[in-house]
């Protein structure tokens, strides 16, 4: 082979290497110019179902559950389609209201796709109006005939509750030390500026709000309650740290 011929099959090989890059590159043009398009879609999809809720309209779910969606609810139930479909029904009178959804996060792999929501609903309860939040974590496949719903999982996001104002004297009656069972933890209450602070074992000291009498939270702690016990005389004997349906016992030192 001589040098002359070297350089033309030199030269064909960048060609057909050129063309090859250049035909990728336009694939991957035109699958980042989809994936904006498939966001819209799936963001209005979502909106189309959360609509669905308070009218009833089980068309608009049976058009966008896959056959296979498994759809996991706050109320830590799962069901498949032909469940979810069955629990679509009109508010009944007295009960309004609205769901209104942004999108948090997206991620698309060839025909699939990730969406978290977060859903703020409005609910007007016989003339009274609440608030409630939900995280919902969404997987989609697309379909010949568009995008279908394949999972969900519906998280309630948990609030603090509205606090109350107790005396310092109420207030008083919770201040000491107090032990953990079984353990060398310590919990000490004291009263500063109206509140009640707690320090357990020297850590930084957080403000415990009352609920009510004898119930405390924490704010950024809505799972957990520190609920006082007293004895048959009325005077506080400990507390208990319920943490949801589990309690932890801390008794109070004389």
């Amino acid at each position: 082979m001589t040098v002359q011929m070297i350089r033309l099959s030199s030269l064909r090989l960048g060609r057909s290497l050129t063309r090859r890059w250049l035909i990728l590159f336009g694939c991957a043009l035109l699958i980042s110019a989809a994936t904006p398009d498939d966001r819209r879609i799936i963001t209005g999809q979502m909106q189309e179902l959360s609509d669905a809720i308070a009218t009833g309209d089980v068309a608009v779910w049976d058009k966008y559950l896959d056959p296979s969606v498994i759809y996991a609810e706050e109320d830590d139930t799962f069901k498949g389609k032909a469940a979810a479909l069955k629990e679509i029904a009109p508010l009944p009178n007295g009960l309004s209201g609205t769901i209104k959804i942004a999108l948090l996060s997206y991620h698309e792999e060839e025909d699939v796709a990730i969406a978290l929501f977060r859903q703020k609903e409005t609910e007007h309860y016989f003339g009274q109006t609440i608030y409630a939040n939900y995280l919902t974590n969404t997987t989609w496949k697309k379909h010949a005939d568009g995008w279908k719903l394949l999972a969900a999982q519906v998280l309630a996001e948990k609030t603090d509750p509205p606090s109350v104002t107790l005396t310092n004297n109420r207030l008083s009656e919770y201040a000491g030390t107090y032990t953990l069972l079984k353990s060398s933890a310590t919990y000490t209450l004291a009263v500063s500026n109206g509140m009640l602070i707690a320090t357990r074992n020297g850590r930084t000291p957080t403000v415990w709000n009352a609920e009510a009498c004898d119930v405390f939270f924490v704010k950024g702690e809505p799972r957990i309650r520190n609920i006082f016990q007293r004895d048959r005389a009325g005077q506080v004997n400990g507390f208990v740290e319920r943490r949801e349906m589990w309690d932890i016992v801390w008794v109070k030192k004389p």
